[in-house]
C-alpha cells in the first residue's frame, strides 16, 4: 500500500482528494501519494497565519528545541500520517527510491541537516553578527553598546523547494529559531526531507502552527509567493531573473562556483587535484556550491588531464553501495536535455571534453544507465576562453569547464560566483577578489567550494531578509 502524505494546514494534517503519485525512479512502482493543495486553499489559510505561537516561545527555548529535533531527525522513528511512521533507515530507503540519490548521499545530506539543527546557535550568531538573541524576544536591546531594535517584516516565510538535494532545506530551518513560521512547498519528487524536518521540530516541542506544508502545482506555488511577504525559491537562471527586482523574494539559482589558482601557486597544481575534483563531484555535483569552472593562469592542459582521470573513476554504483557518488535522475528527460546541451556545445570550436578518453571500458557515452536509473557521468571540458558557450555553464551533475586566463584578468572575466576557492597567497589578488561584487563567498586557500562554515551565511542573510532594524531612543 502506498504511503499517504497529507497537507499540513498550520500543523493540522489534511487529506485531499487530489493526490500526486510518487514513483520509484528504478522500477516505476507507486510508493506514495501526496495530497495536493490548490491555490484557493493556500490563500484562504494564509489569512490566519500568525507569529503568535512562535513568539510565545523564547529564542533560547527554540534553540533547545532545535538541538533536540536534530537528534530525533537523525535517530528516531517519526510520524508520517494516518498512524504510519518512518524510521531513519526507511527515510533513507524511500528518498533514494524516489529521487535517485544513493544511500551514501542521503546519509551525507542527513548529516548536513542534523548539523544545522545542532549548530543553530552558531548559525544565528553569524546571521545576527553576534547580537544578543534576547533582542528578538524583546524587540530591543543593545549591540556593541548601541541601542538596537528589530521587527519582523513578515508573518511567514514561503519556501518553494526543489527535488534535487535534501540539503537545500538547511536554508529555511533557521527561520523557526528566528520566530518566523514557514510555508513549505516541497519538490514534487522529494516531500520526505521537509516533512521529516517538520515532524522532528514538532516532536521536540515546537508549536505545530509554525508549519504549513502545501504540495501543489505552479499556481499554488505562485500563491505562496504572493501571500508571503518574504519567500525563498529555487530554480534556474530564468527563475533568478524573474525575481531579481523583487526584494521580497530571495531566488536561489545557479551558483557558478569556481576554483581559481593564482600565479604564485600554479607551480604547485598537482597538490590541488583532489580539492578540484571534490569541489566538482561532492553531493553528486547537484549543489550550487559545486565548482562549475576551474580558472588557472597556465597548465590548463595538464590540470585538466589529471582532474579528468580522477573524475572518470566515478561511475554509477548500486544505490546501497557506500562508495556511490553519482545520483540517478528522477526525470530521465532532464538528463537527456543536459546531455544534449553539452554535446551541442562541444560542436562549437574551442572546447574539448577531457573526461571522454578516460571513461571505463564499455562506457562510451556521458549518458548511461544502471538498475533502471539514468545517470550522467562526470564531465570536464577544456575551453579556450570564457566566451565559449560551455565555459560558464552549470548542470545538475558533476560538470565543470577549465579555462586558462591571466591572473590580472580573472576577476573581470569570470563573472558571478556563489563560491570562489582562491588558491593564492598574493595579497593584492586577494584584495581584488574581496573587492569584487561578483563573489558571494570566498574560500582562501585549498578548501573545496563545498566546505561550509556554520557562522557564515550561505547565500544572502536570512535574518536581514526576515527582520528590519528600526531606530530607537529613550528619553533621559
Amino acid at each position: 500500500m502506498a504511503i499517504q502524505i497529507p497537507i499540513l494546514r498550520r500543523g493540522t494534517p489534511y487529506d485531499s482528494i487530489d493526490k500526486n503519485p510518487v514513483k520509484s525512479v528504478r522500477t516505476g512502482e507507486l510508493v506514495a501519494e501526496v495530497s495536493q493543495a490548490n491555490a484557493a486553499m493556500i490563500r484562504r489559510d494564509m489569512r490566519k497565519t500568525s507569529r503568535a505561537e512562535l513568539r510565545a516561545v523564547p529564542t533560547s527555548r527554540l534553540l533547545e528545541i532545535s538541538a533536540e529535533a536534530g537528534k530525533l531527525f537523525m535517530n528516531e522513528t517519526l510520524p508520517l500520517a494516518n498512524g504510519q511512521t518512518q524510521t531513519p533507515q526507511e527515510y533513507i530507503d524511500i528518498l533514494s527510491e524516489t529521487s535517485g540519490l544513493p544511500h551514501s548521499l542521503v546519509r551525507r545530506n542527513m548529516g548536513k541537516i542534523y548539523q544545522v539543527f545542532a549548530e543553530m546557535p552558531t548559525i544565528l550568531k553569524g546571521l545576527t553578527r553576534g547580537m544578543d538573541l534576547s533582542v528578538i524576544d524583546n524587540g530591543s536591546g543593545e549591540q556593541a553598546g548601541v541601542p538596537v531594535s528589530f521587527f519582523a517584516v513578515t508573518d511567514a516565510l514561503g519556501v518553494v523547494l526543489p527535488s534535487n538535494s535534501p540539503g537545500v532545506n538547511s536554508l529555511w530551518m533557521p527561520a523557526i529559531a528566528l520566530q518566523v513560521p514557514v510555508v513549505l512547498k516541497p519538490g514534487k519528487d522529494e516531500p520526505w526531507s521537509p516533512w521529516r524536518i517538520v515532524q522532528a521540530f514538532i516532536a521536540a516541542g515546537c508549536p505545530p502552527e509554525a508549519f504549513s506544508f502545501y504540495p501543489t502545482d505552479h499556481e499554488g506555488s505562485a500563491a505562496i509567493m504572493d501571500v508571503c511577504s518574504r519567500a525563498l525559491i529555487f530554480g534556474d537562471q530564468s527563475t533568478v531573473e524573474r525575481y531579481a527586482s523583487n526584494p521580497a523574494v530571495q531566488a536561489h539559482g545557479p551558483g557558478w562556483s569556481k576554483v581559481i589558482i593564482g600565479e604564485d601557486c600554479i607551480e604547485e597544481w598537482p597538490e590541488y587535484v583532489d580539492i578540484i575534483a571534490a569541489s566538482i563531484a561532492e553531493n553528486g555535483g547537484r549543489s550550487c556550491i559545486n565548482a562549475s569552472a576551474v580558472v588557472v593562469p597556465r597548465y590548463a592542459d595538464q590540470i585538466a588531464d589529471a582532474v579528468a582521470k580522477k573524475l572518470a573513476e566515478i561511475t554509477p554504483r548500486a544505490a546501497t553501495d557506500p562508495d556511490a557518488i553519482l545520483s540517478g535522475f528522477a526525470n530521465p528527460a532532464m538528463a537527456e536535455r543536459m546531455n544534449s546541451a553539452v554535446s551541442e556545445g562541444l560542436k562549437t570550436p574551442g572546447a574539448e571534453e577531457v573526461t571522454a578518453k578516460y571513461r571505463p571500458a564499455g562506457i562510451s557515452d556521458r549518458l548511461t544507465h544502471r538498475d533502471g536509473s539514468t545517470y550522467l557521468l562526470p564531465t570536464l571540458v577544456h575551453c579556450a576562453n570564457f566566451d565559449h558557450p560551455l565555459a560558464n555553464r552549470e548542470f545538475m551533475f558533476p560538470y565543470a569547464s577549465i579555462v586558462e586566463v591571466p591572473q590580472a584578468e580573472m576577476a573581470g572575466k569570470m563573472g558571478y560566483s556563489l563560491v570562489v576557492t582562491a588558491i593564492t597567497r598574493d595579497e593584492k589578488f586577494l584584495r581584488d577578489l574581496m573587492a569584487s561584487s561578483h563573489v558571494e563567498r570566498l574560500n582562501i586557500g585549498p578548501l573545496p567550494t563545498t566546505r561550509v562554515q556554520w557562522d557564515q551565511p550561505h547565500e544572502g542573510n536570512l535574518f536581514e531578509f526576515l527582520y528590519r532594524r528600526r531606530s530607537i531612543q529613550w528619553a533621559k
